[in-house]
């Protein structure tokens, strides 16, 4: 007994060994990323059979899916009306045959008011002298009608954004022609590089000049007949934007620009 009593007790581990179902999860990882590589390749594939318009819609998304999803425009993938992709104004995508050619017969319809000015301006006797500081041109955001002052015909009172009669005679009569279009209009006042010097006016400069010389001119327009719906911008950029550079101090740079913006820039 006391043998017995004295032995240590004889301990016995069982160990379970798992089965097969039960072995780890690290297939399914493997599995995952098998599937999700299939995926990816399938769809590389699909888009690689889509037209250009697709490719360019869904790298469109890719590049800004937040704001591009949000607007409207063709479903890249029934090609319906849809809130998924932007394919631009109306059902078009920019850069289209039928896109391009709205684009054209609007630089006509630009080009040809442009022309009607120019002629009214050559056939009023009192106004034909100054063609040659009127200049129309077709620029990157529209029709450009600039009016430019002479060392003989200024177009405003000296230092000040009141208009001489003959300006508001001018702008009235463009204003008339501008209101048959339905693009919108912007109008800018621009300086030489000489400092605003004229009356004791603490802080005023060539920018608030300008600023108020385009807002004078828009009234006259306004006054010849365009409606204040059709304007876009009053910009005044005092002498930032100089038509010769070379010669800062230059008349040609104190001038009024009038631009009729494509219908695709007026956002």
């Amino acid at each position: 007994m006391a043998e017995d009593s004295g032995s240590s007790p004889i301990i016995i581990k069982k160990i379970k060994k798992g089965g097969g179902g039960h072995h780890g999860g690290a297939w399914k990882v493997a599995y995952a990323d098998f599937v999700t590589a299939m995926m990816a390749l399938f769809i590389v594939l699909w888009i690689l059979g889509q037209s250009k318009d697709v490719k360019d819609a869904v790298a469109g998304y890719f590049k800004d899916p937040v704001g591009f999803s949000s607007k409207k425009g063709k479903n890249i993938l029934d090609g319906k009306q849809g809130g998924i992709v932007d394919m631009g104004q109306g059902a078009n995508k920019p850069g289209t045959a039928e896109e391009e050619a709205l684009k054209e017969k609007e630089k006509k319809a630009l080009d040809a008011i442009g022309e009607k000015i120019v002629q009214e301006m050559a056939s009023t006797p009192e106004l034909s002298d100054l063609m040659d500081q009127i200049s129309v041109q077709l620029v990157d955001e529209g029709l450009r009608i600039e009016l430019m002052e002479s060392v003989n015909d200024v177009f405003f009172e000296v230092g000040t954004s009141q208009l001489k009669p003959k300006m508001v005679k001018i702008l009235k009569k463009i204003g008339a022609k501008l209101s048959t279009m339905p693009n919108r209009i912007v109008v800018e006042g621009h300086t030489d590089a000489r400092p605003y010097g004229f009356g004791n006016q603490l802080g005023y400069t060539n920018y608030e000049l300008s600023a108020d010389r385009a807002n004078s001119a828009r009234r006259a327009l306004a006054a010849g007949g365009l409606q204040e719906s059709h304007f876009d911008q009053v910009r005044g950029y005092a002498d930032k934007r100089l038509k010769d550079p070379k010669d800062p101090f230059s008349v040609v740079n104190r001038r009024i620009s009038i631009i009729v913006k494509y219908s695709g820039k007026n956002e």
